[in-house]
């Protein structure tokens, strides 16, 4: 080992002593790290500027409590969180979370994911993070509206439009975004930008909501025409059931693809002739109920118990759009086995590195979720400016935005790719595309 991947290694190891008991940080701080070798090898300015210390650390961590009550008049006390990473680009952006499993750890892995996603859009948003460990499941809407003010009541010291702009994540719709924009503008006597993801009568986008599906399969179709292959007559299946896997549906479907498999925590529904997108919408959106529930409204679809399983169904092109780690080397084995030519990411790092080895080994397709998972943030993005500028764009013209977007993300990551002399790992691409427009705003910035 030289001393240039010694440095890299004594990077790691600080981020490992410094971050106890958060594995997902670690995981997604090692992958970038060690996708940075040839970088550092090349550019070493940005070993004598520590810019790899400098990146792994937070510029600042906001924790705090949120109490609130139940309908029943209860008081209960969850912990809120903002990571505010990196803000060499732009302003703080990234989305809030609610979910049980949120922790320090998991917002910090997700914040340091969003510096290198938004540097890859080309738009001026630095990275971010936040979230609770408040589950909205069961919950009625008037108590999901006392705890988003609540968690608000704290939050709003820290954000503003030119310094943090929050959006939507896992357990953030929005009914959320809504509550918690109502709770800002009472505290600050302020109508601007400050979240994104809002209802269209108040300052939304279109095709925010499709946003992030759609991003997922744009991503991948350019990734498939460099394989002279297209979603036409191709079989999917989509983890998830939420937001992003709802219209990455769409989008895959609109494309001439027919989707057999989706999924929830607790399970897949599969349907040979393809899954019935309006039910799921349904299901999901209106009633807010397990996905189970599908197979008691179409006789052709079937139900598996266990998540994990969509990645046992053969198909041609799998769109991982749940949670983080969702897919392991077993199930990586299994697509790879089946026939599966493209994996796009619509999650946060859904993948586990041994199914990611797994991927780049068999030379199939693979698109990171740092870059096929940009298309939220890049209309969030495109949301602020519109705010901005007191304007309000079309579908169409966000949507043809957004594929830009999505196409220019995957010509820099994959030109990253093959000037650092591994053609086709667009997990290494879009890792040093990401980073070299940072690291260069942070060196002319100076230390700060």
């Amino acid at each position: 080992m030289n001393k240039k991947n010694d440095y890299i290694q004594k990077v790691i190891d600080i981020a490992l002593k410094r971050n106890h008991g958060e594995p997902e940080f670690h995981q997604a701080a090692a992958e970038v790290l060690e996708s940075l070798r040839p970088v550092i090898e090349k550019h070493p300015e940005f070993e004598k500027n520590a810019i790899l210390e400098r990146i792994i650390e937070p510029e600042r961590q906001i924790a705090f409590r949120v109490p609130w009550q139940d309908d029943s008049g209860r008081i209960h006390i969850n912990r809120g969180f903002r990571i505010q990473f990196n803000s060499a680009l732009g302003p703080y952006k990234g989305g809030i979370r609610f979910h049980p499993s949120v922790y320090s750890g998991i917002i910090k892995f997700l914040g340091f994911e969003q510096i290198f996603k938004n540097s890859l859009t080309g738009l001026m948003m630095g990275g971010a993070k936040g979230g609770s460990d408040f589950d909205p499941k069961g919950k009625s809407d008037s108590e999901v509206m006392r705890f988003c003010q609540s968690f608000m009541n704290e939050l709003y010291r820290y954000i503003g439009a030119d310094t943090d702009v929050p959006a939507g994540d896992i357990g953030v719709g929005g009914r959320e975004v809504g509550y918690m924009f109502g709770q800002w503008k009472k505290l600050t006597k302020l109508f601007n930008g400050i979240l994104t993801g809002k209802g269209l009568d108040f300052g939304g986008s279109l095709a925010r909501t499709e946003a992030t599906g759609y991003g997922c399969v744009y991503f991948c179709e350019e990734m498939l025409k460099d394989r002279k292959e297209s979603f036409a007559g191709k079989t999917v299946v989509i983890s998830g059931s939420g937001n992003v896997a709802i219209y990455a549906h769409e989008k895959a479907t609109q494309l001439g693809a027919k989707v057999v498999a989706m999924s929830d925590s607790n399970g897949v529904i599969y349907d040979k002739h393809g899954v019935n997108l309006e039910t799921v919408k349904c299901i999901k959106e209106v009633e807010r109920k397990r996905i189970k529930v599908c197979s008691e409204h179409h006789s052709t679809t079937k139900y598996i118990e266990g998540c994990s399983n969509i990645w046992n169904i053969e198909c041609d092109i799998a769109l991982p759009c749940a949670t983080q780690n969702e897919l392991d080397e077993k199930g990586a084995k299994e697509l790879v086995k089946n026939g599966c030519i493209a994996v796009a990411e619509g999650a946060n790092m859904p993948s586990t590195p041994e199914a990611v080895k797994i991927f780049l080994k068999s030379g199939i397709c693979y698109g990171p979720g740092k870059a096929a998972n940009a298309g939220g943030v890049a209309t969030s993005g495109l949301e602020m400016a519109q705010n901005s500028q007191r304007l309000s764009w079309t579908f169409e013209e966000v949507d043809k935005k957004l594929h830009q977007i999505m196409v220019d993300i995957y010509k820099s990551v994959k030109q990253a790719a093959e000037e650092y002399k591994t053609p086709g790992n667009l997990v290494n691409g879009a890792n040093i595309a990401g980073f070299m427009k940072v690291a260069r705003a942070m060196m002319a910035q100076g230390l700060v």
